[in-house]
């Protein structure tokens, strides 16, 4: 029967999002989502406490429990990295280049980017943030094995480090995300309808 006769989410759905935990740190603010068997490894080593849980049971020799929702480190831990800190990737650098290609200026999606080294490694460049530009297929071609001054280009824009995070934005899809995760999701992520 259809399932919009019937009103029933399919149990793939369900199995689906049962097997994610919403891990948050000791203050409540959430840091990932892991596997439901990393939670019971946490969870056993005493690391973390169980907020909340699925309906679900998991049953071992000698004992059973609910599938946990939501878990909470006991620990306080604090994030490796500043807040002001962009790690260095190939989307970050799509990002601050406004996916544009910085010979052209043409801008694409991300499957028609790739990216380019401003001096060529062969020549002493390095793989960081102030040598790596957005560059579409072709100028990528045009430019080579060369300085865009061995190639009679010009760039856009000079490359440099980010100064400041982006506007970050974290979707969780709102009829996939347990209702037990939405006390926990601050007003910054935004909750998708999708």
């Amino acid at each position: 029967m259809d399932q919009r006769l019937t009103g029933r989410i399919p149990s793939v759905t369900i199995r689906r999002s049962m097997q994610q935990t919403l891990l948050l740190n000791a203050s409540y603010e959430p840091l990932k989502v892991v596997p439901w068997r990393k939670a019971v490894t946490l969870w056993c080593q005493g690391k973390v406490e169980v907020i909340s849980v699925y309906d679900r049971e998991i049953h071992a020799v000698s004992i059973s429990f609910k599938l946990p929702s939501v878990i909470r480190l006991l620990r306080y831990v604090r994030m490796k990295r500043r807040f002001d800190y962009v790690p260095f990737s190939r989307a970050n650098i799509y990002a601050r280049d406004n996916h544009s290609c910085q010979y052209c200026g043409d801008t694409l999606p991300a499957s028609e980017l790739t990216f380019d080294h401003v001096i060529p490694v062969s020549q002493g460049g390095n793989k960081d943030w102030e040598n790596i530009v957005a560059c579409c297929v072709n100028c990528n071609r045009r430019k080579g094995d060369r300085t865009p001054e061995q190639a009679g280009m010009r760039l856009v824009r000079r490359p440099e480090r980010p100064r400041a995070v982006p506007a970050i934005r974290i979707t969780i899809g709102l009829r996939n995300a347990p209702d037990s995760w939405r006390d926990y999701l601050y007003w910054n992520v935004e909750l998708d309808d999708t």
